[in-house]
């Protein structure tokens, strides 16, 4: 059934991944697909704030981000299961679903906390997913 399962994970945030994890894996191993692990590090915003980093900082940032998923994977997912490890720059429902494309995900498995006014004001990344996402979409509460 589903030959490419993208799980989006925050590695700051345990609660985030906690629940969702499990299901992933279990989804993975019952359709032998391949489980494309994705983490987001965020961007500067405006590029003033960049100019206050040294040159190289979002290179060795995205290095270190690529060893903390690849000590996640090995931690939480079997070694049975097809792993790819993606870590994605910018904002994180825009890199969630340019990855979906690339990869031709057949379900992206994300989590989600419960909503703050502030969400419903300014949408979850979770929501815009499911709104723009072009496959199935889980959605795991916390």
């Amino acid at each position: 059934m589903f030959k490419h399962i993208l799980l989006a994970v925050d590695l700051e945030a345990e609660e985030s991944w906690k629940k969702m994890v499990p299901e992933a894996v279990s989804y993975a191993s019952h359709a032998h697909a391949t489980l494309h692990v994705m983490t987001v590090l965020p961007d500067f915003g405006m590029s003033i704030v960049g100019s206050f980093f040294p040159s190289n900082h979002e290179e060795k940032m995205l290095q270190e981000m690529n060893k903390r998923l690849h000590d996640f994977v090995k931690e939480n997912i079997p070694t049975d299961i097809k792993v790819q490890h993606i870590v994605g720059h910018g904002t994180a429902y825009e890199e969630i679903l340019r990855i979906e494309k690339k990869i031709s995900s057949d379900l992206i498995i994300i989590g989600a906390h419960r909503p703050t006014m502030q969400d419903y004001l300014l949408g979850p990344n979770a929501a815009r997913v499911v709104r723009h996402a072009h496959c199935s979409v889980l959605v795991v509460r916390d």
